[in-house]
Order: structure tokens, then C-alpha cells, then sequence
């Protein structure tokens, strides 16, 4: 099931990423155009040059750079680059009650102010008996052989939400971490524990409260038309096992 969607899709050739915002793609046409990139992060195993890339188009026609960089094709299948895809996908998935691993969800609601450390949950539901659950959402592209990791980097705020998920659990509520493994070249989860051991501890006791640790397997189905424009969907088709690297 397709939940969502983007058409009209230009396809090009990775030239470079570089200034964290900016990435230079040569388009079938030969022109050279740059594009936004929404994941500010290290974006490690993510790409190389002369990778094909898929790029969207800007709603509005005075925006400085015309593309967003959307997915880029790897030798194992396509990664998903815009960071703002995993809310949204698990957002619809949450309403239309599909969400992997969280059945009977209703009343779904985003952007959420809660907790004590100033944070904002990316979906609130309730479960079947009324229960809230907090879910809170990371993109995951970091890969190391079959393994999908979170994160690529140190993250300080990925260490307060999971405190924040565990103090939920405390209060009676549901919580859980919606690893949305945004490649389709990997078949099982870790933290990255090499990178943020931190994180990785705190993802460990979260687990043991009662936090869900739901890393999901993402779909990325692309098609292209006689014009040469393609259409890019996000399927959730269930989750991946999570399996200690040690």
C-alpha cells in the first residue's frame, strides 16, 4: 500500500553534496541544476558521485533553488534523503491504522507539545483502549553491511526524546521510537553504537520500560512515464528485526 506519494519527478546524476544544504545534480538534459538537500546531517553511505538521483520541483516559482533532492540510488535499491518523508509516511500510516507493529490507532494528531524538556511528539494517537502513545520518528539511513543504524552522528536531542519516551511510560501512558529505515538495501536494525554510545545505552533502557522500539522497513517504489518524469511512492511493509551488532 502506497502511502504516500510525489509525481513529476525529475531524474539526474549526482555531482556533489556539499554546505550540508546544497547539492549539485546534472540533469538527463545536460544542464547542471542545484538542489536543496532537507538532511542536514553526515548522510554517511548515503550517496557517491554519478549516483542517479530523483529531484522535485519547487512549489514556488521564486524560491531561489528550484529542486529538493528526494531519493538517490544505491547499489542495493534507492535511499530516501528528505527528512520530512518519515513523518509524514508514518503520520498516514497511523491514521489509516497500518502502522507496523501498532494496530487499533485512532484520533492521530502531530507536532505535539509534551514532556518536560521543551519537546514536540511527531504522532500522538490513541490505541484501542483509549491509551495515549507518543511515537517519535527518525530517519534512519546509515548502513554497515546487512544493518540499518541510528544515528550517523552524535545527537543529543535523539538522547532527550528517548528520555522523554521513557517518562510517558512512567506516567501510564504507550510509548514508542519509529525507526523509519528509509533504504531498501538492509534487512535488520541497531543503534550505532560506535558513533553515539550514548544514545545507544539510553536506547537499551528505553526498550527495557516499555518504550516500542519499531524499526520499520521502508518501500521506495519508483516508476517513470514516456516524458521521462517519474513518481516516487513510501510503503510501509512491516519491520525489521533489531539485532545487536556486538
Amino acid at each position: 500500500m502506497i502511502l504516500v506519494q510525489r509525481t513529476n519527478l525529475v531524474l539526474g546524476s549526482l555531482i556533489q553534496r556539499y554546505k550540508r544544504f546544497l547539492a549539485d545534480v546534472r540533469l538527463v538534459d545536460g544542464s547542471v541544476v542545484t538542489a536543496h538537500t532537507t538532511n542536514t546531517g553526515s548522510m554517511k553511505t548515503c550517496w557517491e558521485p554519478g549516483d542517479r538521483v530523483l529531484l522535485e520541483s519547487a512549489a514556488n516559482p521564486n524560491r531561489k533553488l528550484k529542486f529538493t533532492w528526494l531519493a538517490v540510488e544505491r547499489p542495493g535499491g534507492w535511499v530516501g534523503v528528505e527528512t520530512g518523508m518519515p513523518n509524514r509516511v508514518v503520520a498516514e500510516a497511523a491514521r489509516r491504522d497500518v502502522l507496523p507493529g501498532l494496530a487499533g490507532l485512532n484520533s492521530v494528531r502531530t507536532e505535539v507539545k509534551y514532556g518536560t524538556e521543551n519537546s514536540r511528539i511527531d504522532v500522538l494517537a490513541l490505541d484501542g483502549d483509549g491509551r495515549q502513545i507518543f511515537i517519535e520518528v527518525k530517519n534512519t539511513t546509515l548502513k554497515d553491511g546487512p544493518w540499518a543504524l541510528f544515528p550517523d552522528a552524535v545527537t543529543e536531542r535523539g538522547t532527550k526524546h528517548l528520555r522523554e519516551l521513557q517518562a510517558m511510560v512512567r506516567q501510564g501512558h504507550r510509548a514508542a521510537i519509529a525507526l523509519f529505515v528509509h533504504r531498501t538495501d538492509v534487512d535488520r536494525f541497531d543503534a550505532a553504537r560506535e558513533i553515539d554510545p550514548v544514545y545507544a545505552t539510553e536506547l537499551d533502557r528505553a526498550a527495557k520500560i516499555g518504550v516500542m522500539v519499531l524499526p520499520l522497513a521502508v518501500r521506495l517504489v519508483t516508476s517513470s512515464d514516456a516524458s521521462g518524469l517519474w513518481t516516487l511512492g513510501w510503503e510501509l511493509p512491516g519491520l525489521l528485526p533489531w539485532v545487536p551488532r556486538r
